[in-house]
């Protein structure tokens, strides 16, 4: 996501001055606005959004100092960088306190002017970005569990508002890593079985005698150890959805167990005699080929079309990039949180960091980036996660060629054109004007499309 900074607000009663500013920052492809005075200025942000403000520190009527501190009232993320011919110590150290960006002193040189306006309207582009990634995210949380907004998400969300209604068996397929839990509950959530329980139960964490009496229970005495009756997880879940990770991994003795429960809706504790009947929901996950492993013979095939009535193909997120600073920051929520418990704030991620990021192939999918984010809050040293804080592999990874971009067969046109915008621009770094040349079109229609 790379969103563009708002213009520069020049302020100066020296009209000479304020138009050779402007000039310097026109030719440097910036949106400049000008004000002869405080009270225009803030004229000016009362009607629209600015970036940074560099304002002469004495003038008539109201002085920069006063505006500073208006303009931290009025737009409190907007940046102030301060310019007098009078500067001293004290009064740079009393703009910084009052919140100032910068200080700067007359007569200046054009680099020095450019470079201190660059970096505030980097800081403010990555603070918008970061508020943006906040409530983008906030309206994903509202509507779902699933973070995302790639196409492939949304066709994802997509199938499970349309599944989740039924009492079809649910079969997930994917890499390890890619939210098949996450799905699952969403299925869960959605479904007219929400208020009854989800119960989750991960098939290759345990041994096949165990596997049993988990799925099924088991009678006082049954085996050794077995000192009491005890209820297992379909009876646990009866009314509501179960949700069996790792399936792939069950034995044939079980295997057949679980199909005559997908068949009759019943079933006998291990060591009983007595038939239970339950109404319980599967959804299941795997991160193997079933069909291959019924073809190998470890796996019924039975079962296989019993368990393959709806299946849903979560994508690695190296095929949903653009997903990936939306994860960040949804991460960066949760451990940044358990962080400022112990005193340390952390509140963004840069943008070279996001771009290595998205740059990275995720072997282990989201669970991977979820690491990386916290060990990232943890290790670092600002407020601000940086592409040191990244673990090595991740900082010495090209980035993806900006000149093209993989469409998959079946976007719609109007996401084609959102993707080629998107991508165009932050080719460009930002740069309308080059980017509509480039695309062939009006520099306004960029501006209306964004």
């Amino acid at each position: 996501m790379t969103l563009q900074p708002y213009p520069l607000l020049v302020v100066d009663d020296d009209r000479a001055n304020l138009e050779s500013i402007q000039r310097t920052f026109e030719r440097e492809k910036i949106e400049v606005l000008t004000a002869n005075d405080a009270r225009e200025a803030l004229d000016l942000l009362r009607q629209r959004r600015v970036g940074v403000v560099l304002t002469d520190l004495m003038m008539p009527g109201m002085t920069g100092l006063e505006l500073l501190r208006a303009v931290k009232t009025v737009s409190p993320e907007t940046e102030v960088i301060l310019m007098t011919a009078f500067g001293t110590v004290e009064t740079a150290v009393e703009a910084m306190k009052e919140g100032a960006w910068d200080f700067v002193t007359k007569p200046f040189k054009r680099i020095q002017i450019v470079k201190a306006v660059r970096r505030a309207l980097d800081q403010q582009s990555l603070v918008l970005e970061n508020l943006a990634l906040r409530t983008e995210l906030q309206d994903s949380r509202r509507a779902h569990s699933i973070v995302g907004n790639s196409l492939q998400i949304r066709q994802l969300l997509d199938m499970v508002r349309q599944v989740a209604p039924s009492h079809a068996t649910v079969l997930l397929q994917g890499e390890s890593g890619t939210g098949k839990e996450l799905v699952a509950r969403a299925l869960h959530t959605s479904s007219a079985r929400a208020n009854k329980p989800f119960i989750a139960l991960n098939c290759a964490a345990l041994p096949e005698s165990l596997l049993e009496a988990e799925l099924f229970g088991h009678e006082k005495g049954a085996f050794t150890g077995a000192t009491a009756r005890r209820q297992g997880r379909f009876e646990l879940a009866d009314g509501g959805t179960l949700f069996l990770d790792e399936l792939g991994e069950m034995s044939p003795q079980v295997q057949v167990k679980l199909l005559r429960v997908l068949q009759e809706g019943e079933f006998e504790r291990v060591g009983g005699t007595q038939t239970i009947k339950v109404d319980t929901r599967i959804v299941a996950a795997t991160n193997k080929d079933l069909k291959s492993e019924v073809e190998g013979g470890r796996f019924r095939e039975d079962l296989f079309y019993r368990l393959n009535v709806i299946t849903i193909t979560l994508p690695p997120l190296r095929d949903r990039r653009e997903d990936i600073p939306l994860l960040a920051q949804h991460f960066l929520t949760v451990y940044a949180a358990k962080a400022a418990k112990n005193g340390k704030r952390v509140a963004g991620i840069s943008r070279e960091a996001l771009t290595a990021l998205t740059a990275w192939r995720w072997p282990g999918n989201v669970r991977e980036l979820e690491n990386v984010i916290e060990r990232a809050v943890v290790l670092c040293h600002t407020d601000t996660i940086l592409v040191e804080d990244l673990p090595q592999d991740q900082r010495e990874v090209e980035p993806t060629d900006p000149r093209s971009i993989t469409i998959p067969i079946g976007t719609p046109l109007e996401e084609v054109e959102r993707m080629l915008i998107q991508e165009t621009l932050v080719a460009v770094k930002g740069d309308k004007r080059l980017a509509a040349q480039l695309l062939g079109i009006a520099t306004r229609t960029i501006y209306r499309k964004i």
